[in-house]
C-alpha cells in the first residue's frame, strides 16, 4: 500500500520532537490505536450488515451497542482499545479476539526470554523495564505452558523408518521431586538421530529419576512405536546393560561405545603430569587399522602403564565388545561414530540454557526449557559434515537396510 506525500505531511504536521512521534503519547501509538479501532468497526459493520449511523433491515433486532475499553499489552506498552459491541453479543472480532490481552508478538517475546534461561521474575522485570508492562507471574506461566502442547506434538510425531546413526546420552538436571519436595538430580535422556540425508534430528527427550538400561529400553520401544524400524549404528556411553536394552528393541543394531567417553574415563585414573602421554598412547589403540592391531596396542599400553595405572586397560577390555565394531568401518564412518560429540554439542546448548536456573520446580518446567534449547540447536544447522562419503559407505555396507 502506498501512502501519499500529502497524507504524510498532514500526519506529521504537529511532530516537532522524537517523542511526538515515538513517545507513549506519540503519533505512532495513536495511529495504531485508531487504525485498529477503524478495522474493528469495519468488522462489526460486516457482521451487522449496515453502516454506522445507518438503518438496519426492519426485521433485524441486533444493533450496535457502544464499545468496551480494553487494554492490550504490546511493544508500545499498554494500548487502550475501544472494542465495539452489538446488543446480542454475537460479534466476535478477528483482529482482537475475545480473551486476547496481548498484541505485537508479546507471547513470542516471553517465550524467547524464557528460552534464554530467564526466570519468571526476570522476565517480568525485563518487560517492565523495556516496555513499561507489568505482567503477572501467572501470565508468564500460561504463555510458557503453551509450549507443552508443542512438546507433546513433537514428542509423539512420526519418525523415519531408518536412521543410519543414533546417538544416545543422558545429562543431569536439578528438579524438585513432586513427592518428597526435595531437589534431586534427575536424568534427562536425549536421542539424536542422523537421517539418510545426513540431517541431525533430535528424536525426543525424556526425564526420569535415574539413568539406567531399563529406562533406555522403554525409550527404544517408544522410538519403535513411532515408526522407527531399524537403526544401523547406536553410539552410546559405557552404561552397563545399555547394549542389551538397544538390541532388545532393535536386534540388528550395531552398538558402539563412545571412544571419547572411554578416554575421559581412563584419564580420571591419571595424574596431571601423565595425562598427555597416556592420551597419546591410547590414541594408538583406537586409531588402529583393525581390531587385532588395536588389541596389540592395548597390550603394549598395559605393558607401559599397567603398573602405575592398573585400572585403565581392564576398563577398555570390559567394554571391548562395544569397541571393536568401530574397526569394521571405513574412515568416513569412523570419523562420525567414534565419539558422541554430535550429542555433546547438543548437551552444551542444553547446559548453557539450564545453568542460569539453580533448579526447576517440576518436570514440566524443565521440559519446556530443554525443548526450547533443542529447537534452537536444530535451527543452527542440521547437516553432518562430510556425510556424502559416509552415506556411500552405508549404502555398500547395508544395501538392503539403508535403502529401505
Amino acid at each position: 500500500m502506498t501512502i501519499s506525500k500529502e497524507l504524510l505531511d498532514e500526519l506529521l504536521s504537529g511532530v516537532e520532537r522524537p517523542e511526538d512521534l515515538l513517545g507513549d503519547k506519540g503519533l505512532m501509538k495513536e495511529l495504531k490505536v485508531r487504525l485498529m479501532e477503524r478495522m474493528l468497526g469495519a468488522e462489526l459493520t460486516e457482521h451487522l450488515g449496515y453502516e454506522p449511523h445507518g438503518e438496519p433491515a426492519s426485521q433485524q433486532a441486533n444493533r450496535r451497542n457502544g464499545a468496551t475499553r480494553k487494554v492490550l499489552k504490546g511493544n508500545d506498552g499498554a494500548v487502550p482499545i475501544d472494542i465495539p459491541r452489538d446488543r446480542e453479543g454475537s460479534f466476535e472480532p478477528e483482529l482482537i479476539q475475545k480473551g486476547q490481552t496481548r498484541i505485537d508478538g508479546m507471547d513470542d517475546k516471553i517465550i524467547g526470554l524464557y528460552a534464554a534461561g530467564l526466570s519468571t521474575r526476570d522476565i517480568r522485570a525485563h518487560l517492565e523495564e523495556v516496555y513499561g508492562l507489568k505482567v503477572s507471574a501467572d501470565l508468564v506461566s500460561r504463555v510458557t505452558d503453551a509450549v507443552l502442547e508443542e512438546v507433546s506434538d513433537w514428542q509423539n510425531r512420526a519418525l523415519e523408518p531408518v536412521y543410519p546413526i543414533v546417538f544416545l546420552d543422558a545429562l543431569r538436571v536439578k528438579i524438585r521431586d513432586a513427592e518428597s519436595r526435595q531437589v534431586k538430580n534427575k536424568a534427562v535422556y536425549v536421542a539424536l538421530g542422523v537421517t539418510a540425508e545426513g540431517e541431525r534430528e533430535v528424536l525426543g527427550l525424556w526425564i526420569a529419576a535415574n539413568e539406567g538400561a531399563k529406562f533406555w529400553l522403554s525409550i527404544m520401544n517408544n522410538l519403535r512405536n513411532r515408526g522407527v524400524e531399524d537403526i544401523l549404528i547406536a553410539v552410546v556411553d559405557g552404561l552397563k546393560g545399555f547394549p542389551d536394552a538397544i538390541n532388545a528393541a532393535f536386534p540388528d543394531t550395531t552398538v558402539q561405545t563412545c571412544i571419547v567417553h572411554l578416554v575421559r574415563h581412563s584419564l580420571n585414573f591419571c595424574g596431571w603430569k601423565d595425562r598427555k602421554a597416556v592420551a597419546k598412547d591410547l590414541r594408538r589403540v583406537y586409531q588402529a587399522v583393525d581390531d587385532e592391531e588395536a588389541a596389540k596396542a592395548l597390550d603394549d599400553f598395559e605393558a607401559e602403564w599397567g603398573t602405575k595405572y592398573p585400572s585403565i586397560a581392564p576398563s577398555w577390555r570390559r567394554a571391548w565388545q562395544e569397541v571393536i565394531p568401530f574397526f569394521a568401518f571405513p574412515p568416513a564412518v569412523r570419523k562420525i561414530i567414534y565419539t558422541t560429540n554430535a550429542i555433546e554439542s547438543l548437551n552444551r546448548v542444553i547446559r548453557k540454557t539450564t545453568k542460569t536456573r539453580g533448579s526447576f520446580p517440576t518436570d514440566d518446567a524443565a521440559t519446556k526449557l530443554i525443548y526450547l534449547a533443542i529447537r534452537k540447536f536444530e535451527n543452527t544447522g542440521r547437516c553432518v559434515r562430510e556425510w556424502v562419503a559416509a552415506r556411500n559407505q552405508f549404502a555398500i555396507l547395508y544395501p538392503e537396510r539403508f535403502n529401505r
